[in-house]
Parts: structure tokens; sequence; C-alpha cells
């Protein structure tokens, strides 16, 4: 039987925390239990296995991450959305490091499907770009355009990549003004090349 006052949700909350605290290789079902002051066994009634865990870990950082963004953008477009979306997923990865390693997990296409976070992930992320006047298949170039850039550049701050003194910042904010004049500048491909991708 469960124990009393375990709940999946409580047990996914607690590996992010892990993550965030220790790193995401660091979440495991033993580190888990540990945790919980129960055997290995007793996790398995919430979760199927490790990578199930993980799994629900990335929808559950998707979902803040999201969340996080969508406040930052609403009301604006433009570039000051660009720079408000960029500015909430810089501040969520190195806020949350653990959390934000998981949304990089590959997700099934059904789970992608079925998680009202990741498409309103798509429905943001696609809705801005459209603002500048993209349509397939620009659209989801011009999504793996700004998820490589977010991706590298969060990636390389957070490991210390960055050796120069400049300030990480105003490198970040140059790099934002030059998504936008790209945005703006986007060599238009032919609408027949290919389609809109969920997580580009």
């Amino acid at each position: 039987m469960p124990r009393v006052g375990l709940t999946t949700d409580r047990v996914v909350a607690a590996a992010a925390d892990l993550a965030d605290a220790s790193g995401l290789e660091a979440v495991t079902v033993s580190a888990l239990a540990r945790h919980f002051g129960v055997k290995d066994a007793s996790l398995y009634t919430h979760v199927r296995n490790l990578q199930d865990l993980r799994v629900r870990v990335a929808l559950l950082a998707g979902g803040e991450l999201i969340e996080e963004i969508a406040q930052a953008v609403a009301g604006r477009a433009g570039k000051e959305a660009l720079a408000a979306f960029a500015g909430a997923y810089r501040a969520y990865a190195l806020r949350h490091p653990g959390r934000y390693a998981a949304t990089q997990i590959r997700v099934e296409q059904a789970l992608v499907a079925g998680s009202p976070a990741l498409r309103r992930t798509a429905e943001i992320t696609y809705g801005m770009l459209r603002a500048y006047g993209l349509t397939e298949p620009d659209l989801t170039d011009a999504v793996r355009l700004l998820r490589a850039t977010f991706h590298g550049y969060c990636a390389l701050e957070a490991s210390g990549g960055f050796g120069a003194p400049r300030d990480v910042r105003v490198s970040w904010d140059r790099a934002v003004d030059a998504l936008h004049v790209a945005l703006e500048n986007w060599p238009r491909a032919d609408a027949t090349e290919g389609g809109e991708g969920t997580r580009g």
C-alpha cells in the first residue's frame, strides 16, 4: 500500500528539488527513497521507473518555465516580447539548474501532445514568432535558432564557460538584439520544405 502522505506530486517535487541541489544525475529512486525514509519499492506505486520519474520532472519544470515566460511576455510584442521571453528563460535556467536540465530530456510525442504545459510552450513561442511575420517552415527554423542560442548560452554561463571579462549579461542582451535583427530580416524559405513541431 502507498505510504500515508506520499503522493506522486510530492515525489516529483522532491526529485525536482534534488535535481536543483545536486544535479539531474543525482535523481534516482534510491535517493528519493532515502529522502522520504522508505524502501525503494514504496516509490514504485507513484512512478514506474527512473526514466518515468525524470520525465515527470521535465514536465513539471516545463510547466514552471512556460508560466514564467507567459507572465513576462504578456502584453508585449516584437523585440519587447523577445527580450522578455529570453530574460525569463535565462533566469529560470540559472535559478533552477537541475529542473532546467530536465527540460532538455527528449519526451515521447504522445506525452508532448498530452501535456498542457508543452502545448502552451508551443503556442507562446510560435505566437511570438508569428508577430515577426514568419510562417512555416521558417517558424520551425526560428524556434530551433532561439532554442539553440538560449540553451547554449545558459549552459555555458552555468558552467563558467565564459572567461572574458565582459559582463555576461551585456553579451546576453546583445545576443537578443542580434536575434531580433535576424528575425526581422529572416530569409524566407519555400513553404513546402517542412512543418511545425511542438518542441522545435
